[in-house]
């Protein structure tokens, strides 16, 4: 098989980044935007030992599975890779991925008996409280902002996002017409030159404040005043025109809008990164009118968001995760509990108002402020924070027979990476008689389990929560028991 070669073959399966996977004379291809059961003409464009990736060029015959994206960008756009593929399907891909990484990777032979139904949205579209916007130059000489086409810094101009809030459409807008009245140059990542680098937006789906924060290579931005007045008219508008500021049918089903509910524009902020970086925000922000800050609910507990805080960008689906998290952890109110990996509290928090004391530990420093901030917002005096690597932290109070050194329960939330082996051979030494293990990468999780069972836990259920609509990624809750109780 050479590189450029024609085939037409029939897509049988979905890869791990959701690519469809068909095979030519033996040889597994790998197809970008194709969905099982499509027919397709493809053409080979990398040859690999033992596959190849093809370009697709035409369906012959769509699946059944197929469906028209609502956005005329996905395919180019890297934000929504499986908007093609009905949601039903997506749902089903995503609960597999779980289940072939738990057997896989983490030799668990029974894993289809342990998983609950995946926990799905109804309305799996505008379900984004945060987009990260950003600006550049298109091909017509003007203003863009948008998103990265996929494994690329090519931008791909947007005037909407159909996972993102409606009133980024007007956020949008607006920006546009900013930069170009007043010639605002945007940045050049390769030159490093041009101040406009992001539009970072945040909303909270319970209260209606909106943050609006420019992400700038420089220390101010001109004619602020006149910006605000400018989004501050718009944000009138989109209530005006919706009624009530967020209709029913662009929230996520369930999150039932308040009647009297509009979006109000409470910070307009800039972050300054002068760092020729590919990392979005800088160290430090300051409000240019309003608060550094808008304040969200999860359930009944609140929260302060910063543009560099750490929050679920799904929030009807975060409730749905944590409330899976404290099924699982089962708690009676005498419990000594350990959070690890906490960032901003978010779950410390819903552990403490069920448990006797919690424990939290998270290595961003800016994190743990927030977290404590959050907790004297609520009221709520039995958990405490610390500030480190967990593996380190909770190893040292264990070994120092510290408060906190036994735990009745135990709870991570690692990034992506997992856990570190370190932290999971404390967890095993303090012996607490349930782990609930919250996952953002399936494989992760796998390894992780499969240490722990080895040295004395068992995996009893498995939750699958579907918080990324239209991406290939997903959350997943465990619950162990240790096996000699």
């Amino acid at each position: 098989m050479e590189k450029n070669e024609v085939y037409e073959i029939r897509i049988e399966d979905i890869g791990n980044d959701g690519e469809g996977i068909g095979h030519a004379d033996g040889v597994a291809v790998f197809v970008k935007d194709a969905v099982m059961g499509d027919t397709v003409k493809v053409k080979i464009i990398k040859v690999k030992k033992n596959y190849v990736y093809g370009r697709l060029l035409e369906i012959v015959e769509p699946s059944i599975f197929r469906v028209e994206p609502v956005c005329e960008k996905a395919r180019a756009c890297g934000g929504c890779t499986l908007q093609h593929m009905s949601y039903e399907k997506q749902l089903a891909y995503k609960w597999n991925k779980v289940k072939n990484c738990l057997e896989r990777i983490g030799g668990i032979s029974n894993a289809d008996g342990l998983m609950e139904p995946i926990l799905g949205m109804e309305h799996p579209f505008s379900y984004r409280n945060k987009m990260q916007f950003p600006v550049g130059i298109g091909k017509d000489g003007h203003t863009e902002l948008g998103f990265y086409a996929g494994r690329t810094h090519s931008l791909i101009g947007l005037s909407e996002c159909a996972i993102g809030h409606p009133v980024n459409k007007e956020i949008i807008r607006v920006m546009k017409e900013f930069v170009e009245q007043f010639h605002i140059s945007a940045y050049d990542e390769k030159e490093h030159r041009g101040l406009l680098r992001h539009v970072l937006t945040r909303v909270g789906f319970q209260t209606g404040e909106l943050m609006v924060c420019l992400v700038i290579n420089g220390d101010s931005i001109p004619h602020g005043d006149v910006l605000y007045d400018m989004l501050e008219k718009a944000v009138r508008d989109f209530n005006g025109s919706s009624g009530k500021g967020i209709e029913e049918d662009e929230l996520p089903s369930g999150m039932e809008p308040k009647a009297d509910l509009k979006l109000e524009l409470k910070s307009l902020m800039i972050n300054i990164n002068k760092d020729k970086t590919n990392k979005i925000l800088g160290s430090k922000s300051k409000p240019l009118y309003g608060d550094a800050y808008i304040t969200d609910y999860i359930g009944d507990v609140a929260f302060h968001i910063s543009p560099q805080s750490f929050y679920q960008v799904n929030p009807l689906q975060t409730k749905v995760l944590y409330d899976k998290a404290l099924e699982y952890a089962d708690l009676t109110g005498n419990e000594t509990v350990w959070d690890m990996y906490c960032g901003i509290g978010t779950i410390s928090l819903f552990l403490a108002k069920r448990a006797k004391q919690v424990y939290a530990v998270e290595i961003v420093p800016q994190a743990i402020e927030d977290a404590r901030e959050n907790a004297k917002r609520n009221g709520i005096r039995n958990v405490e924070f610390f500030c480190g690597k967990a593996e380190e932290v909770v190893s040292e109070i264990y070994n120092a027979g510290k408060d906190g050194a036994k735990a009745d329960v135990v709870v991570v939330d690692p990034p992506r990476k997992g856990c570190d082996e370190a932290l999971l051979k404390t967890i095993i030494a303090m012996a607490p008689k349930c782990m609930v293990y919250v996952s953002c990468d399936p494989a992760t999780l796998a390894r992780d389990l499969k240490y722990l069972t080895a040295h004395g836990f068992e995996v009893q259920r498995v939750a699958v929560v579907d918080q990324f609509a239209h991406s290939t990624h997903v959350e997943s809750v465990c619950l162990l028991h240790r096996r000699d109780l």
